[in-house]
């Protein structure tokens, strides 16, 4: 299973050509392609045919490409998976499957697209992510972030959520004066531990007003410091934010490679601590740099 950037993962409608093109020409490590809200019910055939040109077509650069279907429950999703992946799977990364419920919904779009991939006689592999948007999807987490092995993250999508459990509308950005602290706190560390469990990456989602910056910015800090990996963006306005938010600085990455190669030389004359600038570094210490470290490889620090 690749391990791929995911700082920020920007939702481009599937139905405006003109957004799909300037999405393959933005910053973004990751463009997803939205068949879901982001399109209306009437143009939910029509954006498939603009969905498959654009991966087909675009200059996609180093990003990941993926799809949000439409949710499992409605008339659109199964085609959505069909046409797509057999029309461009070979350019395509990943599909997005929202409002999964249980690990059986994973599994069965797994099955669908081991099927697709036997039939074209493809050795490359779609991967997946899946959306927790609902209480009962948050009860079964640790068993839908382990239900197959081409899951490569989950997603917690805070608006549904909202919905499903009747949270005010006035805190979905995880602000409200009458509540102390972030809204969102039990649900994100409920989504990164299954995630880290089952060791795959974890993304939070939207944050609806991209005017407001520094609120994303606050979101993205919450997030990465519980283990999130990267954040939702819903315009292009938000990549460079969340692109520097879940990067290490230079210094951390300087600082952390340089305590690893102390802790190993120190493991290796059969200490188990060393003294660092005045820093005490011993094995959970060397594990934790390793992820500043982990996360600097893959951004090519």
């Amino acid at each position: 299973m690749p391990m791929r950037l995911r700082r920020s993962e920007l939702s481009t409608p599937g139905s405006s050509e003109k957004m799909l093109e300037h999405a393959a020409a933005g910053d973004a490590d990751y463009v997803f392609l939205d068949l879901e809200d982001a399109v209306a019910p009437s143009e939910k055939v029509a954006s498939r045919a603009k969905v498959i040109h654009a991966l087909n077509t675009y200059d996609w650069g180093r990003k990941t490409k993926a799809v949000r279907i439409n949710n499992l429950q409605t008339e659109w999703a199964y085609e959505d998976l069909i046409q797509v992946v057999e029309e461009a799977g070979e350019k395509l990364d990943v599909i997005i499957v929202p409002k999964v419920m249980s690990a059986e919904d994973v599994r069965w779009v797994d099955t669908l697209l081991s099927q697709i991939e036997k039939k074209r006689r493809w050795t490359h592999r779609v991967g997946l992510e899946v959306l927790i948007e609902e209480v009962e999807a948050m009860i079964n987490v640790d068993q839908i972030a382990r239900a197959t092995p081409r899951l490569e993250a989950i997603i917690f999508g805070p608006g549904d959520y909202s919905a499903s459990q009747g949270v005010r509308s006035d805190a979905i950005g995880g602000v409200n004066a009458d509540y102390p602290g972030d809204v969102w706190q039990y649900q994100r560390n409920r989504v990164v531990i299954a995630a880290r469990a089952a060791g795959i990456q974890a993304i939070d989602g939207p944050f609806p007003d991209f005017s407001d910056l520094a609120g994303y910015r606050r979101e993205c800090t919450r997030a990465q410091l519980l283990g999130f990996t990267g954040k939702w963006c819903i315009h292009p306005s938000q990549i460079a934010t969340a692109n520097e938010m879940f990067s290490p600085t230079e210094a951390q990455v300087a600082r952390a490679r340089k305590l690893i190669a102390a802790y190993a030389e120190a493991e290796a004359q059969g200490l188990g601590a060393v003294a660092i600038d005045g820093t005490m570094v011993d094995a959970a210490s060397a594990r934790i740099m390793r992820n500043t470290v982990d996360r600097a490889d893959l951004i090519g620090m």
